[in-house]
């Protein structure tokens, strides 16, 4: 015991003269960026806003994949409160399974369950989250997590494995607390969605919807005629 006292003594007084690097806890790794070109690949993805945005300029974005027996999700949206995505039977707000990325008072980026009753979420203490982490940078809330594709039965919990409309929302926190999402009618997935099918599924925000239906195009094209042909 003397001896091995010692020998560690010395090395303490040797490292003072020489710099021996003793051991430094591992640096945390910083929060991976999110991938777009794997989008309609390797994981689905779902973009809404502008034309051609990806996971740092969309309004919105969420992405899915398989991994073994769970699912990774990564969600990003504009805003320095949450970012989520419900799980639906319908198209419609209420009865939903829903998964929140919430960014609190001390800048920590939360993930947490709900329930939607009505129209409005109640927290949900059992949380299926796991490998969770986030981020809150450039006023964006972003986090990626991992769910059980498989569950239990149970009322607030879906299976994945079963197919179901995807709600998107986001919307300002107060005290680490989710409120009102930011506009009246969150984008809804057009279809039920499958993790087993990757897709790259863009839907333009209001800003970008005004010239794209085809009556608008169509009332374009009428008002341009008539500008030319003139009145008579």
């Amino acid at each position: 015991y003397c001896f091995l006292f010692l020998i560690f003594h010395f090395l303490m007084i040797y490292s003072d003269y020489t710099g021996y690097p003793f051991p430094t806890a591992p640096p945390v790794d910083p929060f991976a960026k999110i991938k777009v070109d794997d989008c309609g690949k390797t994981k689905g993805c779902f973009r809404y806003g502008k034309p051609g945005c990806n996971a740092e300029t969309c309004d919105y974005f969420l992405s899915y994949r398989r991994i073994g027996a769970d699912v990774e999700f990564e969600l990003s949206a504009d805003t320095d409160g949450w970012v989520a995505v419900g799980f639906s039977s319908d198209k419609k707000m209420g009865g939903d399974d829903v998964m929140a990325c919430v960014h609190d008072d001390n800048g920590r980026v939360r993930i947490q369950h709900f329930y939607n009753v009505g129209q409005w979420a109640k927290e949900i203490q059992r949380n299926p989250a796991r490998d969770e982490e986030g981020v809150f940078e450039n006023n964006r809330v972003t986090c990626r997590f991992k769910r059980p594709v498989y569950v239990p039965r149970e009322e607030t919990i879906v299976d994945l494995h079963l197919s179901w409309y995807y709600l998107f929302a986001w919307g300002p926190a107060i005290q680490g607390s989710i409120t009102r999402h930011d506009i009246d009618s969150p984008p809804v997935s057009e279809r039920v969605v499958s993790i087993y099918k990757y897709e790259d599924i863009f839907m333009p925000s209001a800003a970008y919807q005004t010239f794209s239906s085809p009556f608008c195009l169509l009332l374009i094209v009428a008002l341009t005629f008539y500008l030319l042909m003139g009145t008579p």
